[in-house]
């Protein structure tokens, strides 16, 4: 009887090590700036500034730990981004229409912040640097019902144009 107790203990405490372990694992880095952009989650209405219209949705995902943008343009195919912590800075993967993948992050945010610069890092599937690409973004979140998008594409290794998208919360 003692021998299946002892059994039962050590098997009680390796499953409360595990569970353990396994939430500090999932215990991410809080950030801020992450936390304030979840507030976009919902649909939206936008317009471009050649008054053609946009629609954006996003949806918090992977437990909480991430940001999914869809982007739909009436005069362009579906976009996603992915917005994710990486310690005090935003990271965000676009998966463009033109078929590359740019990956740019903020500067580290502090406090809670209104406007998100992504600056370029790298990207997957371009052909050289100097391929048409995404390389910034701009989100400003000006209150709970409105925000725009500035996203400039670069030629060449320089900007060659920017886009500005004003979204209002769709009711």
């Amino acid at each position: 009887m003692k021998r299946i107790t002892s059994v039962s203990v050590a098997l009680v405490l390796s499953l409360l090590c595990g569970l353990v372990v396994r939430a500090q694992m999932h215990t991410p880095v809080k950030s801020t700036g992450l936390e304030q952009l979840k507030s976009l989650a919902g649909e939206w209405n936008g317009t471009k500034a050649d008054g053609k219209a946009v629609h954006v949705t996003y949806q918090v995902v992977s437990n909480g730990d991430d940001l999914l943008e869809r982007l739909d343009s009436t005069d362009a195919s579906e976009m996603v981004t992915m917005y994710s912590a990486d310690g005090d800075r935003i990271a965000v993967t676009h998966y463009c229409s033109a078929g590359n993948q740019p990956q740019m992050q903020t500067a580290p945010i502090a406090s809670a912040a209104k406007r998100f610069e992504f600056n370029f890092v790298r990207a997957t599937n371009l052909a050289s640097p100097a391929a048409g690409h995404m390389g910034k973004l701009v989100v400003i979140i000006q209150d709970h019902d409105h925000f725009t998008q500035e996203w400039t594409w670069f030629e060449g290794g320089k900007p060659a144009h920017t886009e500005l998208f004003r979204f209002t919360r769709k009711s």
